[in-house]
């Protein structure tokens, strides 16, 4: 699908803060060892959802072009861009779009159906009594801050 076929299928978008997990020692591990383990994903704190139906056009130019910084609140800083996600999350979408397609035994995606893109900046430990945050440039979407506890 191209990517005006698949924003045609979005209802809305929302920023996200995902807090992963890994079993694996020094987060050593192969694709296959993640799918065993269940995946990595521990938690995902998901913003306001924003409607794209209207604006197609001006959403589909800022999920490939936006930036994000990652703040700690002891000043450190990790920033990452659109790109970061196999070339943008739109294309991140047509990658799994497609790779669905390839197996008969995966359901296509459907309606209603939450799908995250992936990670933009380097993921960080966190750790109890951290607080951070995340600034978007170049998209119409307020950044996050998680207080871990």
């Amino acid at each position: 699908m191209s990517e005006d076929e698949l924003i045609a299928c979005i209802d809305w978008v929302a920023h996200g803060f995902e807090i992963v997990h890994s079993v694996f020692p020094g987060w050593t591990f192969a694709a296959v060892d993640a799918v065993a383990a269940y995946g990595v994903h521990g938690a995902l704190l998901l913003g306001d959802r924003h409607p794209i139906s209207e604006q197609l056009t001006d959403w589909r130019e800022a999920l490939s072009g936006f930036s994000v910084e990652l703040v700690r609140d002891d000043g450190l800083r990790r920033s990452g861009h659109a790109r970061h996600v196999l070339g943008g999350p739109l294309r991140a979408l047509g990658f799994l779009v497609e790779e669905l397609a390839r197996y008969p035994a995966s359901k296509p995606l459907g309606a209603g159906e939450i799908v995250t893109t992936g990670t933009l900046t380097e993921a960080m430990p966190a750790i109890a009594g951290q607080t951070w945050n995340t600034q978007l440039v170049g998209i119409d979407i307020r950044g996050l801050r998680l207080r871990l506890q």
